[in-house]
């Protein structure tokens, strides 16, 4: 959303009250999906908490065996998340044991965006059975930032020109205040996926990515020109 507003406020730079323009500038950057975070795992459940936690790690051992055999580096593999939960049901308005459920996650740095599907279907056959998100990235999102922060900056100051020339009236070249916006969310969406076991690969399409930024700016209009 575009915003425009003409104020008047003290600086030490200008006149005691000099008047202002302020708008808000907007950039995008088109950036490659050269990166995919794999979040996966296995979930084991049972009425004895030992058994169903060796069963759980011998699985994360074949998975993440699997996945150093296929030639992910072992930096690129991080525990996402450990968690043991109590089970209960619900009869009668009374609460009854059911047993345990036990969640081992993994995130897998994938920095061939094609080879995700092989990554996803090598875990799946080597026992995974939870498969949490697929997130496409960039390896480099900081270039990209800039560019569309660059843009942003740039827009703004031609959306003050453009307001200044219109009223007849001449903005400094160089604006008293730059505040860069918070966006809501990252440039990446979240995917969630489910993975099925069998000869053809997972497809997962990398697409490609936006990059927003937003910055408001305040530019002075110069003395004597209205």
């Amino acid at each position: 959303m575009n915003e425009y507003t003409m104020n008047h406020g003290s600086n030490s730079h200008w006149p005691r009250k000099a008047s202002t323009i302020e708008v808000i500038g907007e950039g995008s950057a088109a950036a490659p999906a050269d990166q995919a975070i794999v979040v996966l795992g296995a979930v084991t459940e049972g009425t004895d908490l030992r058994p169903i936690q060796a069963e759980n790690a011998n699985i994360m051992t074949a998975v993440i065996g699997s996945l150093l055999r296929l030639g992910i580096p072992r930096d690129k593999l991080q525990t996402q998340e450990y968690r043991i939960d109590t089970m209960y049901d619900f009869v009668d308005g009374k609460q009854i044991f059911r047993g345990y459920q036990v969640t081992n996650l993994i995130q897998v740095t994938v920095d061939q965006v094609d080879q995700t599907g092989t990554v996803v279907d090598t875990a799946v056959g080597s026992g995974a059975n939870h498969v949490s998100s697929i997130r496409l990235t960039t390896a480099r999102p900081d270039i990209y930032e800039h560019q569309a922060l660059s843009l942003a900056v740039r827009d703004a100051a031609q959306r003050a020109l453009t307001i200044a020339n219109t009223l007849g009236v001449m903005a400094a070249n160089v604006p008293l205040e730059v505040q860069q916006l918070p966006l809501p969310g990252g440039p990446v969406p979240m995917f969630k996926a489910a993975a099925f076991a069998g000869s053809a690969v997972t497809p997962i399409e990398p697409g490609g990515l936006t990059v927003n930024a937003s910055v408001r700016a305040v530019y002075a209009i110069l003395p004597g020109s209205h």
